[in-house]
């Protein structure tokens, strides 16, 4: 089975992913708008019609802009946990509520959908209510991470079941420290439930990579704390300390904030 994997877009100002097989595929978060997910699968031979659902990480606008439509005037089931559906459904950006589309899941339950296993898990971060992804397809477990303050033993366990890897690295600690962000959005991007540093993800891949895993994509970076190649030279030092070579021993990339990744495909 053929798996393909393809950021459209991963940052602040707007956050999706599709995984999908040769004949259908999901979306993990839709930040960005319909027009463009349309324009960016058709571009790479995706057909949106084939989507089976959206997963939602959590209820901030830069996750959500586009579930509302998706759901309700496409018919794509939405899902999400309970309290992230209510976070959804009042948010400022949601023009279009959710209602028929409204599909719940539980943290630590597997859901299974078509060939997809995925089992939600919280994640600590200032949305409503917070998860990330585990998805097992074909024998490949994909885990995606994308917006949280630090790696709970929870959050652990599935970075170190992934062979595919989506994990934040959204700010450099001395860029944000000396940048014009304003003293409380600092505090609240450093907290426990705010963001990782390159630092903190390079350290902990460092410390626990394990031979399965193929794939490492940095995602969520930020556009004034971060810099793509910053992230990934931190990422990349820190594994070679441990011996292991990004390009022989695992691959890396630094996913882009506002246009698509590489298209990945995986047999």
């Amino acid at each position: 089975m053929k798996i393909k994997f393809l950021s459209l877009a991963s940052g602040s100002s707007g956050n999706c992913y599709y995984l999908g097989t040769e004949t259908y595929g999901i979306l993990i978060d839709a930040g960005i708008g319909v027009r463009t997910i349309k324009k960016v699968l058709k571009e790479y031979g995706l057909n949106f019609e084939q989507i089976q659902a959206v997963l939602v990480t959590h209820d901030h606008a830069d996750h959500i802009k586009a579930v509302g439509t998706l759901g309700e005037k496409y018919g794509i089931p939405i899902y999400a946990t309970p309290e992230t559906h209510k976070g959804i459904n009042k948010s400022y950006c949601m023009t279009e509520k959710l209602s028929t589309s409204v599909r719940h899941l539980y943290k630590e339950t597997p859901l299974e959908l078509k060939d997809f296993k995925i089992t939600p898990f919280e994640v600590p971060h200032d949305g409503t209510d917070n998860v990330g992804y585990c998805i097992e397809i074909d024998g490949k477990v994909f885990s995606f991470l994308t917006d949280m303050g630090y790696i709970t033993p929870i959050a652990a366990k599935y970075i170190c079941k992934a062979h595919y890897l989506i994990i934040e690295a959204n700010y450099d600690e001395e860029m944000l420290r000396m940048g014009p962000y304003p003293k409380y959005l600092k505090e609240r991007i450093t907290s426990e439930i705010g963001h990782m540093c390159n630092k903190d993800t390079a350290e902990f891949l460092a410390e626990n990579i394990h031979e399965g895993l193929k794939y490492i994509w940095l995602c969520h970076l930020s556009k004034d704390n971060n810099h793509p190649e910053l992230a990934y030279k931190t990422v990349e030092l820190s594994l070679r300390s441990k011996g292991i070579l990004v390009g022989k021993d695992v691959q890396l990339a630094a996913l882009k904030r506002s246009t698509p990744s590489e298209f990945y495909t995986f047999e």
